[in-house]
């Protein structure tokens, strides 16, 4: 039998003996008990406060974190909670976090939400979820999440009890201390009787739509045994024991899945990089002098923070004992990848994967060949195809190799559809086959080559962001006409928010103006725009809908002409188109007539130097 992916044909060999038949478990709580019974006084996590004093932590056992689900789970039933009622959670990565999510999933259904929204959007995703349990962090310095909660609970109907993590309760206004209630119940068994059946929804994630309705996207018990499994067949040297680095949040589902549920199974170690994990400067400046004292093996990260850590990179400590980086969420440059790979000396291994499909699809193999810049091959069980569709989302006909279509995704780990009806329309373009929104190109090796979004999303450092969220608060101005958002690349971030509107007739307003208006409407900080264009026409297409392509091409011209102004002697002879090309998705065109005398081999390097960081590529004709 195969042990290693290498190739699509391995894919297929494992495929040879059903999903069914490699489960273990066939829901959250036995997962966690089976990753209990490989050795129930092995680490099953530790958490430290502080990036800057990551020496000083706390460890709990398998039994012991198992004790520590078995109270919550209790807890929570005893509030009420059943297997088809909601527990939300406001709550930075913490101890706590895991044992509400998971004691959560064994009582009902579990609903983390993103703490850093604002309180309205909140409102709504548990208003549409029709929360019943809230849980939150309590009043702490740093922290606004129990204001929000405060704010919000009157207008929560279906609210029957609040629960405040690190903070007092007050049990005749409906609100539990998390600390001192969860004590009370027992820690050696679940004291009430559940069979949790596969098809039962054990979690449900806000996926976006952060204007209506929230999109929240629920997965079954067997999406999410289904995804640890497929995981971890692409990682089988990752081992027991082995210490799994945590800094993405665990609003998320590659937190609470790559970093969470996979190492939970196998038996592994988690490290919470603190409870506001990359965001904290400590973790950062410390990251290889973490990785030396806890022995860190895997981490997930985003492009930004790769960035980040190797500004950072402590050469001087022992970081041999990681094995992989699972990076994803956003688009990683060659130029960062061949970067972070030579100072760290381990494997960067690139995905793709989304909420709809429970945490990942496709994936560089771990012992194959990582093409660069391609998000892999398909994970074992999860077939994944371009469809030509037409303007409808109706299918036509699957792609040629390296045609760009529509890349869509079936298997166990794809989502049985949104919570609201009416947001799976047009999500179905065959039978069981979920049409992820990005574009994309599958080569002669199988690899996946993402080419862009047929959806308007928006990523931000790994961030998702709904257009909508700016662009009704900006076509509610007075000013305006007509408004679109779309994302410009950045070289920190991936991409970042901008808006390009078009006036009312002889009104005056002012792209400064436009953002500080923006900034007091729009309900998620990184969802404000970081410039705003004018123009005099808003591109239509032939049906009268704004052509947001051509949005995007103007964005990449901008970014690209603003950088390469930094190179001397490129400014005055400077031209930059972007267009759609047949292979890339977009292609950018620059030109450059240079004065005689120049060495043109040093201003290419100068020019390859600066877009480096960015993804779009680029077509250099130097005269």
């Amino acid at each position: 039998m195969t042990e290693y992916i290498e190739t699509p044909a391995d894919i297929e060999e494992m495929e040879k003996t059903p999903i069914e038949e490699r489960l273990k478990v066939l829901n959250t709580y036995d997962m966690i008990r089976y990753g209990v019974n490989r050795d129930p006084q092995a680490p099953a996590l530790t958490f430290f406060r502080d990036g800057a004093a990551y020496k000083e932590s706390v460890t709990y056992s398998y039994a012991e974190f198992l004790g520590e689900v078995n109270r919550t789970a209790n807890m929570l039933h005893d509030l009420g909670i059943g297997p088809g009622d909601v527990v939300s959670y406001l709550l930075p990565n913490l101890p706590q976090t895991h044992f509400v999510l998971w004691g959560g999933q064994a009582a009902g259904i579990v609903n983390p939400i993103n703490p850093m929204l604002n309180a309205e959007v909140i409102k709504e995703i548990c208003e549409h979820a029709q929360t019943r349990v809230l849980v939150a962090l309590g009043s702490l310095p740093g922290s606004d999440i129990w204001e929000k909660v405060e704010s919000i609970r009157d207008d929560l109907p279906n609210l029957k009890a609040i629960i405040r993590v690190m903070g007092p309760g007050d049990e005749a206004a409906g609100i539990y201390g998390y600390e001192e209630t969860v004590a009370k119940y027992p820690a050696d068994r679940l004291d009430f009787e559940r069979e949790i059946q596969p098809d039962e929804i054990a979690a449900i994630y806000h996926t976006g739509g952060t204007t209506g309705t929230p999109k929240l996207a629920p997965h079954t018990h067997f999406n999410e045994v289904s995804m640890v499994e497929m995981v971890l067949l692409n990682f089988k040297d990752l081992k027991p024991k082995d210490t799994f680095m945590c800094g993405l949040p665990m609003f998320h589902v590659n937190g609470t899945t790559a970093t969470g549920s996979a190492p939970l199974f196998l038996g592994a170690h988690i490290l919470i990089l603190g409870p506001r994990g990359y965001r904290d400067p400590g973790v950062i400046k410390n990251f290889a002098r973490i990785v030396e004292h806890y022995r860190g093996a895997f981490f997930s990260a985003v492009p930004t923070v790769l960035s980040m850590m190797l500004a950072a990179l402590d050469k001087g400590a022992d970081i041999s004992s990681l094995k992989y980086l699972l990076c994803g969420a956003a688009p990683l440059s060659v130029q960062l990848c061949e970067s972070f790979e030579k100072s760290t000396g381990m494997k960067v291994v690139e995905g793709y994967g989304q909420t709809e499909g429970t945490c990942g699809s496709i994936l560089n193999p771990s012992k194959g060949r990582c093409k660069i810049g391609s998000v892999g091959l398909r994970l074992p069980y999860q077939q994944a195809k371009i469809f030509m569709l037409d303007d409808e989302g109706v299918f036509q006909r699957e792609a040629q190799v390296n045609e760009i279509g529509t890349l869509c995704i079936k298997g166990p780990n794809v989502f049985p559809g949104y919570l609201d009806p009416k947001q799976n329309e047009k999500i179905w373009p065959q039978p069981g086959w979920l049409n992820t929104g990005d574009l994309a190109r599958q080569d002669e090796d199988g690899y996946f080559w993402l080419t862009g979004r047929s959806k308007d999303l928006i990523i931000r450092g790994g961030h998702n962001i709904d257009p909508g969220l700016i662009e009704g608060p900006a076509q509610a101005l007075a000013e305006i006409d007509l408004a679109a958002a779309v994302g410009q690349p950045d070289a920190y971030a991936g991409e970042v928010p901008v808006v390009f509107v078009q006036l009312k007739k002889d009104v005056q307003i002012s792209s400064a103006e436009i953002i500080d208006c923006l900034s007091d409407k729009i309900g998620e900080r990184a969802a404000v725009p970081k410039e705003a264009f004018i123009l005099e026409q808003m591109p239509l297409t032939a049906v009268g809908k704004i052509f947001k392509p051509k949005l995007r091409w103007l964005a990449i011209e901008h970014v690209y002409r603003k950088t390469l102004a930094e190179v001397e002697k490129l400014a005055d002879s400077l031209k930059v188109s972007v267009g759609e090309h047949s292979v890339y998705g977009t292609l950018a065109t620059i030109k450059v007539k240079l004065p005689a005398g120049v060495d043109k081999a040093e201003i290419s390097r100068q020019i390859s130097d600066k877009l480096g960081p960015f993804m779009t590529k680029y077509e250099l004709h130097l005269d």
